[in-house]
């Protein structure tokens, strides 16, 4: 489904996603299956969003930025792709990869500076500000965001010492 009000140039899109109202996808932009695209989201020529993935309102993903599969993205979540950016000065080469890798959750409002990757199953918490890359099953959160505990792949905030708010210590990738 793609809504009558948005702008969708590309051709790969994968089956079962939804495009939702006041949408821009550029024509070389790629994106999976089963993945639902919420109002306002603007998708540049050099992304490839993964299956499954779920964007919400207000989010844009720029030139270089890689979304793999079953990831989550708050509203408004910002994502960049020059480190000095310049206006009408355009150049590929200052163009920075940024990688969200299968399975990671960023909040609504967080802002991804250019050339990071945020691991599998990771969580950064709304508001933050990632200035660097984040490993995978932990849990980032500030500004800047720093290392605050650890993510189960079913979700389980844990501690830094990887306990659960019961105290019982948690394998990340299993549980």
């Amino acid at each position: 489904m793609i809504h009558e009000k948005s702008d969708v140039l590309s051709n790969n899109i994968g089956e079962d996603t939804q495009i939702w109202q006041y949408c821009v996808v550029l024509p070389d932009a790629k994106i999976g299956s089963n993945c639902n695209i919420c109002a306002h989201v603007f998708i540049e020529n050099n992304v490839t969003v993964g299956d499954n993935v779920t964007i919400k309102n207000g989010v844009q993903l720029w030139d270089g930025v890689t979304i793999e599969d079953n990831v989550f993205i708050g509203p408004n979540a910002t994502f960049t792709n020059e480190l000095i950016p310049k206006s009408r000065v355009y150049d590929a080469e200052n163009i920075k990869e940024t990688i969200v890798k299968n399975g990671a959750s960023i909040g609504a409002n967080a802002t991804i500076l250019p050339g990071v990757i945020i691991g599998e199953h990771a969580f950064v918490g709304a508001g933050s500000v990632i200035t660097s890359s984040v490993p995978p099953y932990t849990l980032y959160y500030g500004n800047p965001a720093r290392h605050k505990g650890y993510i189960t792949r079913s979700g389980i905030l844990l501690s830094m010492d990887k306990r659960d708010k019961e105290g019982i210590v948690r394998d990340l990738e299993t549980e």
